[in-house]
């Protein structure tokens, strides 16, 4: 059996003259033992940016699989460059892989699918006949600029990772050539390297090529190294105007590799484990200062990594799900430290850190939802200065509203528990109060601004699109809760229940618009997925809410107990 080395194999075949470059079987070399650092600082041109290559395999294998890595039935586990270079060179047989994703179980019984399964090989997906023929309807769908159901995104999804894998097996994918006129103009793969350069200038290119792929294939750790090494520099030759500089390709590779929201759930988990002990044992001495250094170091790590997806993006984080996820779970941890520090209260850490720490685990358990790519500005945003303050003013709302459902849970759960003795929890609803405030003050502010902007970009002010009625209506719902507790229409219990049950219409806001009605001019923020989650955190919530309310009424049905009269002891 012969091995044909798909993209550099091309190459050689290309400035060589020679036929397909074939060897023998492969050998049986470990590639995972490998350092793929400097084959990861490479550039492709992928998606509309310059990125790192360690960055495009990341994201490829993800999009690919829905994971992060890919445990083959073999027992190797295969990480994003490793999987690329293999698939790239053919020195596994990827086509036979079970690893194509298809998240959606409708599909699965349409193809005819181990129901029991939820991913397949690109051999399985690309023979069966009913994709093909849905792919073609969704095609024709598309091109008439019609609304796709659910049904047919999943199969608008499964036809491009089926894509994505065939462009990385037969090397298209690997945009590695810069352009030597423009920064704008794409660039190509190696073969195609005749429109730009002559082949005096692309020689030191092809012997680094084939350095490289032979140190690979026979698992070479320091000839593999040493040629990724070159080949870098000796791309970056061809059109040093067009590279991206070291710098931004280090800083990418580092903050791939920093882990900073994984690091910070870490921090976060363990800094609220210790301030929970230390509140119900009634210690807020050291135990206190530990949780409170670790919740710290949490949020200097959280906003780290925020700081270098910034620095590689070039804008806000605040574009897709994601970011504003990152975005807001950092804020509301910011915003817990803030009121800690002000009222010395450890409750407000204790509302801040399980809300944060769950929005940090969502995003990493659901990649394929909540994509992390960091993809170029659709033209509507690409004014930053109001993307800044619009679009961060508003998510800070929901930081605020999200401490504020978190405080309503604690102190909901007091009332389930013990309703008579949460009758002496007025600091407690004070706070609350406070945090409510901050969140219309936001949110208000936050409105007009998006007006504002709205203005400029699309000429009106307000066109009732979805996500501007909807935040009127969040915004409208603690409006009436706040003055409704001013005015005397409920109790403070009322204003407890209102923290929690007004953040149904943030979510919606939020995430409703996006990914459950998918409709109106903030198409760049649609998606899909997530669903389930979401439906039985609601559900589950307001059965919380219902038991507590229940609670509540039961107490008061019962004559309060007298007082016991504390006994003065005399100095």
């Amino acid at each position: 059996m012969q091995t044909r080395y798909a993209l550099l194999v091309l190459l050689l075949t290309s400035l060589l003259g020679r036929g397909v470059f074939a060897q023998d079987e492969m050998p049986a070399a470990d590639t995972g033992t490998l350092d793929f650092k400097q084959w990861g600082l490479l550039a492709v041109q992928d998606g509309g940016r310059r990125k790192p290559v360690d960055t495009f395999a990341r994201e490829a294998l993800i999009k690919i699989t829905g994971r992060s890595s890919y445990n083959a039935p073999g027992g190797k586990e295969w990480q994003g460059n490793d999987f690329v270079l293999s698939a790239l060179l053919e020195t596994h047989e990827w086509k036979t892989e079970p690893m194509v994703l298809v998240s959606l179980g409708s599909l699965i019984e349409q193809l005819s699918l181990d129901k029991t399964r939820r991913r397949f090989s690109f051999a399985e997906l690309s023979g069966s006949p009913e994709l093909n023929r849905l792919a073609t309807e969704v095609h024709t769908l598309q091109k008439a600029e019609k609304p796709l159901n659910r049904l047919q995104q999943e199969v608008r999804n499964v036809s491009e990772r089926l894509t994505l894998l065939t462009r990385i097996m037969d090397g298209s994918a690997f945009l590695i050539v810069p352009s030597s006129q423009k920064l704008t103009d794409p660039w190509v793969v190696p073969p195609a390297f005749g429109n730009h350069y002559k082949e005096e200038q692309f020689a030191p290119v092809q012997a680094q090529l084939q350095a490289f792929a032979n140190a690979y294939v026979k698992a070479d750790g320091f000839q593999f190294a040493r040629a990724a090494q070159q080949l870098r520099e000796a791309t970056r030759t061809l059109s040093p105007s067009i590279y991206p500089s070291e710098d931004q390709l280090h800083l990418e590779y580092r903050y791939n590799h920093f882990d900073g929201f994984y690091r910070a759930a870490w921090c976060y988990g363990i800094a609220l484990v210790i301030l929970a002990t230390a509140y119900l044992r009634r210690k807020a001495g050291a135990l206190q200062k530990i949780g409170v250094t670790i919740g710290v170091l949490g949020l200097l790590l959280h906003g780290s990594a925020i700081a270098m997806r910034c620095m590689i993006a070039g804008r806000p984080p605040v574009t897709n799900m994601y970011e504003s996820i990152i975005w807001v779970s950092f804020a509301v941890t910011f915003f817990g430290m803030i009121f800690f520090a002000r009222y010395r209260a450890p409750i407000y850490l204790l509302a801040a850190l399980p809300v944060s720490l769950i929005a940090l685990l969502l995003v990493h358990q659901m990649p394929i939802a909540m994509p992390a790519s960091i993809d170029p500005l659709v033209p509507v945003l690409r004014d930053n200065f109001w993307l800044t303050i619009h679009v961060l003013t508003i998510t800070l709302s929901y930081a605020a509203f999200a401490l504020a459902m978190g405080f309503g849970h604690i102190l909901l759960w007091r009332y389930a528990r013990n309703p008579a003795a949460t009758r002496a929890d007025q600091p407690m609803h004070f706070w609350l109060y406070r945090v409510l405030q901050l969140g219309v003050l936001l949110l208000a502010a936050g409105t007009i601004l998006g007006g504002v902007w709205a203005n400029y970009s699309w000429g009106r002010f307000w066109g009732w699109d979805p996500k501007e009625t909807w935040a009127l209506i969040a915004l409208l719902c603690y409006i009436l809760t706040l003055h409704g507790r001013l005015a005397g229409w409920w109790t403070q219990f009322g204003l407890v229940v209102a923290s929690v049950v007004c953040f149904l219409a943030v979510l919606m806001a939020w995430y409703g618009v996006n990914f459950v009605l998918g409709k109106g001019l903030h198409s760049y923020g649609f998606g899909i997925g997530g669903e389930t989650y979401v439906a039985s955190f609601v559900l589950g919530d307001l059965l919380f809410v219902a038991f507590a309310i229940w609670r509540h009424r039961a107490s008061k049905r019962v004559p309060a107990a007298r007082p016991v009269q504390s006994e003065t002891v005399a100095a």
